[in-house]
C-alpha cells in the first residue's frame, strides 16, 4: 500500500521510528519491541514476559497467561505473486488467492503442500508498478457444510466487486456477483471481508483516491460495509444501505473478538495508521482527520501508529490480542484487548521477512502470516511471496 497523494486534513505529530533486525530461520523466537498506542517509536529492549491476560490453552482447554512472544514454526508454502486473501475451511485446510494472478490455493498446513483450486478470471493484474488492484478478500461462508461457498472480492476494469464461488470437488467455480459498483482504482482498494457471529458478511472498502467519497454516505467506497449473505443490506444496518460504517480512507483488516466486537485496520496518510473499533453509524473522519481527534463528530482510533512503522493490512484476534501486518513497518504488531480498549502494542518479526500482508489466526495460538514482498514497493527475497506459520503465547 502506497501513500501518493497527501490531500490537506487535521495534522497529528507522531513520533515514529524504525529498527533493523537480521533475518531470522524457521523455529525462530522474538520477544518483540514495544511502543505506545499513540505512535511513540518501539523500545529497543526485548519485551518482557508479564502477562496480560489468561486465554485458553490450545491443547489441554486449560487457561494460558499471554507472554507476548511469536515463534516462526516454518514456512507453509512459497511462490506466491501476493498472497492476500486467505479462509479456512471447515476441514482444516486453508484458501489463499493471489492478488495479481487471481489463482487461489488450497493449502494443507501440516504437509506444507498446496494445489490450485480456481481463478477468478475478472480480476484485473494490477495497473503500473504498486497497483492494488486484484483478487483480494477471501471468506467462508457459515454454512459452508450445505451450500459449499466461499465468498470473494474482487477487481474489474470498472470497479470491485462481490461474490460467491461454489466449492466441489476440489475446484471453485467463477463468481456469482451479489455486490458491484464499490470504487476501484489503482489505489485504496479496501478488500477485507469477514463474516460476523450474526451470520452477516462484512467488507472494507476504500475511497480509491477520492477522498470525499468517506463521507458520501450514497458511495460504497471509503466504508466499512454490512450485507446478508446475499447481498443485501443486513437488518438493523443505520442507514437502510449496506453502509455500517464511514469517514475511512483504506480498510484492509477486519476481525471479530470472542464479544463480537469488530475491529478494523486503516492506512493513514503520511501521519496516522490505526486501529478502530468499528460501530454502526459512526464516522471515523477522513478527510477531515486521522488519529485521534477531540472533535466529537468523529469516532476516534483505539491505537495508532505512525506510518514509517505500520502501513497496516490483514489483522486476526489470537490469545487476547489483535495480531496486525504491516508492509511498510515489516513487522508484526500484537495489540492486546482489554474489553474495547487496547493495551500497549509490541512489534515481532521487525523487517526479518519483509512486507506483511495477511493473518489468519489458526485457534488461539497459531497464525498464518503471509508477505508482500512481490507487489512492486520492495526487492523480492528468495521464495517471496511465503506463507508462514506461527506459534504466539
Amino acid at each position: 500500500m502506497g501513500r501518493p497523494l497527501r490531500p490537506l486534513g487535521v495534522v497529528i505529530a507522531l513520533a515514529s521510528a524504525t529498527l533493523a533486525l537480521g533475518a531470522c530461520s524457521s523455529g525462530d523466537v522474538d520477544g518483540g519491541r514495544s511502543a505506545s498506542s499513540n505512535g511513540t517509536a518501539p523500545d529497543p529492549s526485548p519485551a518482557s514476559s508479564a502477562a496480560v491476560g489468561p486465554s485458553a490453552s490450545a491443547s489441554t482447554g486449560r487457561p494460558r497467561r499471554a507472554t507476548g512472544r511469536v515463534k516462526v514454526l516454518h514456512t507453509v508454502t512459497t511462490g506466491i505473486r501476493v498472497p492476500w486473501g486467505i479462509a479456512e475451511l471447515p476441514n482444516g485446510r486453508v484458501l489463499v488467492g493471489s492478488r495479481d494472478t487471481g489463482r487461489i490455493y488450497r493449502l494443507d498446513v501440516r504437509t506444507r503442500t498446496r494445489r490450485a483450486v480456481g481463478t477468478v478470471t475478472a480480476s484485473v493484474t494490477n495497473v503500473g508498478v504498486g497497483g492494488e488492484a486484484g483478487l483480494l478478500g477471501l471468506a467462508v461462508s457459515p454454512a459452508f457444510a450445505t451450500n459449499h461457498r466461499v465468498y470473494v472480492y474482487f477487481s474489474t476494469r470498472r470497479d470491485n466487486r462481490i461474490g460467491w464461488m461454489t466449492y466441489r470437488n476440489g475446484r471453485l467455480s467463477q463468481p456469482h456477483v451479489i455486490v458491484a459498483g464499490i470504487p476501484h482504482g489503482v489505489h485504496h482498494n479496501g478488500g477485507r471481508i469477514a463474516f460476523g457471529p450474526d451470520g452477516m458478511l462484512y467488507a472494507g472498502t476504500g475511497e480509491s483516491m477520492v477522498p470525499s467519497l468517506a463521507q458520501n454516505r450514497s458511495s460504497l467506497g471509503g466504508k466499512v460495509l454490512r450485507m446478508t449473505p446475499a447481498g443485501k443490506p443486513a437488518p438493523g444496518n443505520p442507514f437502510g444501505t449496506l453502509v455500517y460504517s464511514y469517514g475511512h480512507r483504506n480498510v484492509e483488516g477486519l476481525a471479530f473478538d470472542p464479544a463480537g466486537r469488530l475491529w478494523a485496520s486503516e492506512f493513514g496518510d503520511h501521519t496516522a495508521d490505526e486501529l478502530n473499533l468499528i460501530k454502526a453509524g459512526h464516522d471515523y473522519g477522513w478527510p477531515a482527520t486521522q488519529g485521534k481527534t477531540s472533535n466529537p463528530k468523529y469516532t476516534s482510533p483505539v491505537a495508532q501508529w505512525g506510518t514509517s512503522v505500520d502501513s497496516p493490512s490483514g489483522i486476526a484476534y489470537a490469545n487476547g490480542a489483535i495480531w496486525m501486518a504491516a508492509l511498510k513497518g515489516e513487522r508484526l504488531w500484537r495489540i492486546p484487548l482489554h474489553g474495547a480498549a487496547a493495551g500497549k502494542p509490541r512489534a515481532f518479526l521487525v523487517r526479518r521477512y519483509g512486507r506483511l500482508r495477511s493473518v489468519l489466526a489458526l485457534g488461539p495460538h497459531r497464525l498464518l502470516v503471509t508477505t508482500s514482498n512481490r507487489d512492486g514497493r520492495t526487492t523480492p527475497r528468495r521464495g517471496d511471496d511465503r506463507v508462514l506459520l506461527v506459534e504466539v503465547s
